[in-house]
């Protein structure tokens, strides 16, 4: 809610001196505090100059003095919310849903989310189960019956050992990572986390109050952390290494050996846990495979697995992900999840049953969205690479292109100003182009920018043209 809309709310809820709301008359009451006694005697209102007394009349009516001083309200927040950054992605995202609807043309790539509908037979059970009545609250972890399909999924993909009771399913993947940091983290202590990450891991760890250590990356080494850096940057603070292959939101798959370096470093720090955010593992393009970081020697009882079914599956507003660990630290989770929003969507999770029913890594529904993403990814990476000044590495999954666009910066624009960076950058695109994209500051590299290839071949070859154009007119003038 605006600060607008807020207000004009407020304005709006003064109670009148005709209703009575409770007993209560008033031509204009905005108390900051009431305090009263159980029969309402000596009632008393505190505002910002003076101290109006209320007395009860009658069956319990009360009159209120008249020309009460205007109170003054406390809209301070927690520290923890201040400390918070709102979320880039969501805050481009809605601006240009927001212009879409007001008749601008804009064409969207902001977005981690398949343009792809739901599998028929997802949606079906979904269906299904509300008409056959499961919809009803849930055990807190999941049903027995999907947490079992989790256990087998992570056993034949994986090479994963977990039993139902060392899985916790949630209303999406995002919760399940805010959780688990919030359940091994303690003030002070620090989350490790590869540049560029996902936007909300350095948010998650300041909830916890920890502190996110930033390990930076080069797109000359395909945005792979270096276990030497890791190893440097260890202290006896560091409690969580965060990561994420294939990598929102560069597409960098970690290869098993590079893997395998981080696991021996891993396991000289008995502290050391790690959260492997695999919730793009489907999305992964030949060559490449996919390893579970659980699955490294000696890093089972180190790691907390995190999946879901929004991106490979294109359920993102069935809201549903999972994690898998030790029981002690998934029933930490579990414990937290009962206090915040209790177990998911009853109906979301008879449609997950389905989905991992579809086959090995999701049979040929995620196989032909796969496919699919995979043609966009090679006429992005083939169209960007003929523009001068851009670099790029290929990414070997998800559904996003990170490019270094940082040659287009310190150019002057007549009627908008300097393009000095990926946000400012970012902003002349979608203003002269009318193509919004995510700065790469909002992921900690602020040379790039992230576009989103979960559209379709044509609208992707519409945005490459304007981006095309737009980029001509920031090019330095030839010597002649």
């Amino acid at each position: 809610m605006t600060a607008a809309s807020s207000s004009s709310l407020l304005g709006s809820s003064r109670i009148g001196s005709g209703p009575t709301i409770s007993g209560l008359h008033s031509d204009s009451l905005n108390p900051t505090s009431i305090s009263f006694s159980s029969n309402l005697q000596g009632l008393s209102l505190r505002s910002s100059g003076a101290k109006r007394q209320l007395y009860s009349r009658g069956t319990g009516s009360v009159v209120i003095a008249q020309n009460m001083d205007r109170v003054e309200v406390d809209l301070s927040l927690s520290p923890r919310v201040n400390s918070v950054k709102p979320s880039k992605t969501v805050a481009i995202t809605d601006q240009a849903t927001a212009l879409v609807q007001a008749g601008v043309p804009v064409i969207r790539l902001a977005a981690g989310e398949p343009d792809f509908d739901t599998p028929a037979p997802i949606a079906e059970a979904g269906i299904n189960a509300i008409r056959e009545g499961h919809t009803r609250y849930t055990p807190n972890a999941g049903t027995m019956e999907l947490r079992s399909a989790i256990c087998h999924k992570l056993k034949e993909e994986n090479g994963l050992s977990y039993t139902p009771d060392q899985i916790v399913v949630s209303n999406g993947a995002k919760q399940s990572i805010v959780q688990a940091v919030l359940a091994v983290c303690s003030p002070g202590d620090e989350v490790l986390i590869p540049a560029p990450y996902w936007v909300s891991y350095p948010e998650m760890a300041r909830m916890a109050d920890a502190m996110p250590v930033i390990l930076p990356t080069s797109i000359s080494e395909d945005f792979l952390l270096d276990p030497k850096l890791l190893e440097s940057k260890l202290t006896e603070k560091s409690r969580l290494l965060i990561l994420c292959s294939p990598s929102n939101p560069t597409g960098s798959v970690y290869p098993r050996k590079l893997l395998e370096e981080i696991a021996e470093i891993v396991a000289r720090h008995p502290r050391l846990l790690v959260i492997s955010d695999e919730i793009y593992e489907h999305i992964i393009y030949a060559p490449a495979t996919h390893t579970s970081f659980a699955s490294l020697p000696g890093m089972w009882d180190r790691t907390l697995t995190v999946n879901g079914f929004s991106k490979a599956f294109a359920m993102t507003g069935w809201r549903l992900g999972y994690i898998a660990g030790p029981k002690h630290f998934v029933s930490a989770c579990n414990k937290l999840q009962s206090q915040f929003t209790s177990g998911a969507s009853s109906i979301s999770q008879k449609a997950a049953v389905a989905a991992l029913g579809l086959g090995y890594a999701g049979g040929e529904a995620v196989a032909t969205m796969v496919k699919a993403f995979r043609e966009r990814r090679d006429f992005l990476v083939k169209s960007f690479g003929e523009i001068d000044g851009v670099k790029i590495s290929e990414p070997r999954g998800a559904f996003y292109l990170f490019i270094d666009l940082s040659s287009y910066y310190g150019v002057e624009v007549d009627g908008f100003g300097t393009i000095n960076n990926s946000e400012s950058l970012c902003r002349y695109l979608l203003d002269k182009s009318q193509v919004a994209l995510v700065p790469g500051d909002a992921f900690g590299d602020d040379t790039c920018i992230r576009i989103s290839y979960a559209a379709s071949l044509s609208t992707l070859q519409a945005a490459v043209e304007r981006i095309k154009k737009a980029l001509v007119t920031l090019r330095p003038p030839v010597p002649v």
